[in-house]
């Protein structure tokens, strides 16, 4: 009878604690404020982060308009500039894989790396493509668009030929107008979703499980820094996946040629400020990663993730503009980098995960 009674009660715990799992609203038992972080990260950092995003799409979009209406010189180099400022702003916003953006698989139509360019061709080629198809995730965004105003031509003599006097200069025109009313489309979905009922959802959502905000937006979080930033921007490039063969050809930005450097340290800008919960808008203190590991007595690993970062940055700036041709040319200079953004990745997902009671929830297919 004893050991029915202790089967029943043990039924009765398990049950209670796979319902407390699935509700994403139990607590944790470190008493801290997870909800205040939650807030400062939603109406301080994602929120004017998408909104700055934006402005920086509409802007591209006013000057493809204008390019295409009137593909000279001096509308190129606009268009350049409108493509360069809104790739900078997408490092703020790349990040936040979670809600609609996780639902849409958003960032894959943005900064799907290195391009096909083999598919963007064939698409204008045709004149008729499906840019929703997944085959489509590598034609698209803002590698498309370096691709279509760097790369098409030897010089601007020749991409400027691609929009004028080429026979599919009617088509080259209309893809890059596609292409960036449907990085609108998506970005005004993802927005409105905030702006919405998802806010206060993702706020409320405070406990300590799977789904709950705040471990999926750590989980994003590191997914971003080791995979995104660490091994698509710097790792595979360098061949640190591959036995040391190199691919100068998959940097970001690589028909440019002369910005893959700064999208990175802007890319690591984006993480640190996360991580101490800086308010986009107004470079303010507020409630991060780095307050929650001080209100659990872990302050010193705080400061060594920042630190840490900090050297990372200052190896970042010794490289050269041209980060392409420095990998083919100088690989160890660029491995260091690599490196000192290695270290990051153990105190995230091994030092802090453990101390705010947070499992890793994709897998590590690195082999690192």
């Amino acid at each position: 009878m004893k050991k029915i009674l202790y089967l029943l009660l043990l039924s009765v715990v398990i049950g209670a604690c796979s319902s407390s799992s699935d509700n994403g609203n139990n607590t944790t038992d470190d008493n801290f404020d997870r909800g205040s972080l939650l807030s400062n990260v939603a109406d301080n950092i994602i929120l004017p982060s998408y909104t700055s995003f934006q402005t920086k799409l509409a802007t591209l979009s006013q000057k493809t308009e204008a390019f295409t209406a009137n593909a000279d010189a001096s509308s190129l180099a606009e268009l350049r500039t409108a493509w360069f400022d809104a790739y900078k702003a997408w490092q703020h916003v790349g990040i936040y894989n979670i809600g609609k953006a996780e639902e849409l698989a958003y960032d894959t139509f943005f900064n799907t790396f290195p391009l096909t360019a083999a598919d963007v061709d064939a698409n204008i080629a045709s004149g008729t493509y499906d840019l929703d198809h997944v085959n489509n995730r590598d034609a698209l965004g803002f590698p498309a668009f370096d691709y279509l105003l760097h790369g098409v031509g030897a010089n601007d003599t020749e991409i400027l030929e691609k929009y004028t006097t080429n026979a599919n200069a009617a088509n080259y025109k209309k893809y890059l107008k596609d292409v960036i009313a449907k990085m609108i489309s998506l970005t005004n979905l993802i927005v409105a979703d905030w702006n919405g009922a998802y806010k206060s959802q993702f706020i409320s959502s405070t406990g300590n499980t799977r789904e709950s905000s705040l471990n999926k937006l750590v989980n994003d979080f590191i997914f971003y820094y080791e995979k995104r930033l660490r091994a698509d921007k710097i790792g595979i490039p360098v061949g640190i996946f591959s036995g040391g063969t190199t691919f100068p050809e998959k940097v970001e930005a690589y028909y440019k040629k002369t910005v893959s450097k700064e999208l990175l340290l802007e890319s690591l800008t984006s993480v640190k400020n996360f991580f101490n919960g800086t308010h986009f808008s107004t470079g303010n203190a507020g409630i991060g990663l780095k307050t929650y590991l001080e209100a659990i007595n872990k302050g010193d690993l705080a400061t060594r993730i920042n630190d840490q970062l900090d050297v990372a940055k200052t190896k970042i700036n010794t490289l050269n503009d041209n980060l392409s041709e420095q990998i083919a040319n100088d690989r160890d200079g660029v491995s260091a980098v690599y490196s000192e953004l290695q270290k990051v990745v153990a105190m995230l997902k091994v030092e802090m995960l453990r101390a705010i009671n947070v499992n890793v929830d994709y897998v590590d297919a690195d082999g690192d």
